[in-house]
């Protein structure tokens, strides 16, 4: 929190002011966007990460940059965590974590459906390292718990989960991977710090991606690890600032200016989305629709009980999905027809169930595979529903889809 604000404050002051203070030169009331790689400093100063403390003046962007530290203190206050540490991308921040836990001979869960990135990572270049990746449907507890091994070091989990829409109950996880001495990773980014703070329900540690939600325009790529400082100190000194997946302190900047109206911004994502959602589920032509705020969805409950707001994104199915894909391509005037997500534009993009099935998800029973393919059928439509006006947003996708 700013050291200014002392007294307890809700997530929309936290958005606006965490990290953030009145430049004590300028008095400049908006955070300064510092540019600089290098920076003037002690003649001692070690030359060598080794040398680094958490709490050195500034030395070399790659290594750590005020406007970036700035952007990572606001999204530790927006999550409830200890510190931050940010990254170019959301994939950055995956992989720099796969990469600090694991070691050949280690053994990791992973949610059998998740970011395809995330997905096709696992399935070929960690294990290439000698380390073995389960893959197991985790919004079963049953199925997590027999995954787990005597060499188990990190169970991995989206909730919700992209694209499906998935929960798993952070909780029950987050105490089964600790009887193990494994620690839980959540990627939150679908959530969001408005919607669920893992780390309270057991979490060690947190991701988003912050090109989606946090920044919320669409015009800035970025990525964050949050949890303990004890997890993070060693993380930052020994493989982020190695691999070098840097934040540009200008798109750290962005992102600042985005995170500021980031709760109002998810309180029309959800009124917005879940208007949307039960106009498709009562489209003759829509086969399904999976969004955690209907409840039709399979864990609505758990959706209740682990989220405070229902997010912007939703999926559905229809007959045919890459005949219906052209015609959306084709007909869309405020839908963009585009990958991504988390914006203030309504996006829209068609999943090929087989085509995944071939590069991204390898599933290991058939069960898993039979989930799968209850799910998404020939393919889903993946929805990141904007702050258009709703009416605006059916509509466009009323004339496009036909009666």
């Amino acid at each position: 929190m700013s050291e200014h604000i002392q007294f307890p404050v809700g997530d929309q002051t936290l958005a606006i002011h965490a990290g953030e203070a009145p430049d004590p030169v300028t008095h400049a009331s908006s955070p300064n966007l510092v540019m600089s790689t290098t920076y003037i400093v002690d003649t001692d100063t070690k030359f060598s990460v080794e040398g680094l403390q958490e709490n050195d003046p500034w030395i070399y962007t790659r290594w750590g940059n005020p406007t970036v530290h700035q952007l990572e203190q606001k999204l530790a206050a927006l999550e409830e965590a200890e510190t931050a540490v940010a990254f170019a991308s959301g994939m950055g921040a995956i992989t720099t974590l796969l990469f600090h836990l694991l070691r050949p001979g280690d053994h990791a869960v992973a949610s059998d459906v998740a970011y395809a990135a995330l997905s096709e990572i696992t399935n070929d270049m960690i294990p290439e390292y000698g380390i073995e990746i389960t893959k197991v449907n985790t919004s079963d507890d049953e199925a997590v718990k027999n995954a787990i091994r005597p060499n188990t070091k990190l169970v991995y989990i989206e909730t919700p989960c992209n694209p499906l829409l998935r929960l798993t109950d952070i909780k029950a996880v987050a105490a089964l991977a600790h009887a193990a001495g494994a620690k839980l990773a959540v990627d939150s980014t679908f959530a969001t710090p408005l919607a669920t703070k893992p780390l309270q329900l057991g979490a060690d540690f947190v991701i988003h991606s912050l090109t989606k939600y946090i920044g919320g325009h669409g015009d800035a790529l970025g990525g964050a690890i949050l949890g303990s400082k004890a997890d993070l100190t060693p993380l930052r000194k020994k493989t982020a600032i190695r691999f070098g997946g840097t934040l540009s302190p200008f798109n750290a900047w962005l992102i600042l200016r985005g995170a500021a109206t980031f709760p109002l911004r998810m309180r029309a994502h959800q009124e917005n989305a879940l208007k949307v959602a039960q106009y498709l589920e009562s489209h003759p032509k829509v086969e399904r629709v999976i969004y955690p705020g209907l409840p039709s969805h399979p864990q609505y409950e758990l959706a209740k009980r682990q989220m405070k707001n229902f997010s912007g994104m939703l999926t559905f199915r229809v007959k045919d999905g890459a005949a219906q894909a052209k015609i959306f391509a084709e007909k869309l005037q405020v839908i963009h027809y585009a990958v991504s997500l988390g914006h203030h534009r309504s996006l829209i993009f068609y999943l090929n169930g087989n085509d995944l099935l071939q590069t991204s998800f390898k599933f290991s029973t058939p069960e898993q595979l039979a989930s799968w393919k209850e799910f998404a059928g020939d393919g889903l439509f993946r929805v990141s529903i904007g702050l258009e006006d709703a009416d605006d947003l059916i509509k466009d996708l009323e004339q496009a889809l036909g009666k």
